[in-house]
């Protein structure tokens, strides 16, 4: 299998010209659901099978995992300063970085009751907003552009999707 294939083995996310109430629903969705489908994918998998990478050079499944609730945790930041702040620059950070400190090589455990508590509260706050709000924007300075949070609810709904598919399709190749 190709590297790229490993790597996003969902695709890029591809940005949809209109977000529609159905659309904006599956996104919700997708991030309410990620945390039990994270916790069952990973429920049955070894210490050495958590440490495994994904794919050549990549994260391991741990890291994977830990990385997973530091981007979401910035996402649900970003979201609250953007429905709270007059379109707000937000600060990114260097998660291959991050990926590298100590707290991404811990038990999974911490991380995933992380997702789970901050992904309630996400999912309450994404069911309050409406379309208009949904329009509301923060400036990512590393990419120099403004971005709705309706387009940022389709970018994390796939993250949520596209880092459970290296963790899914690694269990495949891998037959565990």
């Amino acid at each position: 299998m190709d590297l790229t294939a490993l790597q996003y083995p969902i695709g890029h996310f591809q940005k949809p010209t209109i977000f529609t109430a159905a659309l904006l629903e599956e996104y919700r969705y997708a991030i309410a659901a990620f945390p039990e489908r994270l916790r069952t994918a990973v429920a049955s998998l070894s210490e050495t099978q958590l440490d495994t990478p994904y794919r050549p050079g990549g994260w391991s499944v741990r890291q994977v995992i830990h990385h997973c609730s530091d981007s979401h945790m910035n996402s649900l930041i970003r979201f609250k300063l953007a429905l709270t702040e007059e379109n707000p620059v937000i600060q990114p950070y260097f998660e291959d970085r991050w990926a590298e400190l100590p707290d991404s090589h811990m038990a999974i455990e911490p991380a995933l009751l992380l997702l789970e508590g901050l992904h309630q509260r996400w999912n309450v706050l994404l069911q309050s907003l409406d379309t208009t709000t949904l329009q509301r924007t923060f400036i990512h300075p590393e990419q120099g552009k403004e971005i709705t949070l309706a387009e940022n609810m389709g970018i994390y709904a796939w993250h949520c999707n596209h880092h459970l598919a290296h963790i899914t399709s690694l269990i495949a190749r891998e037959k565990w």
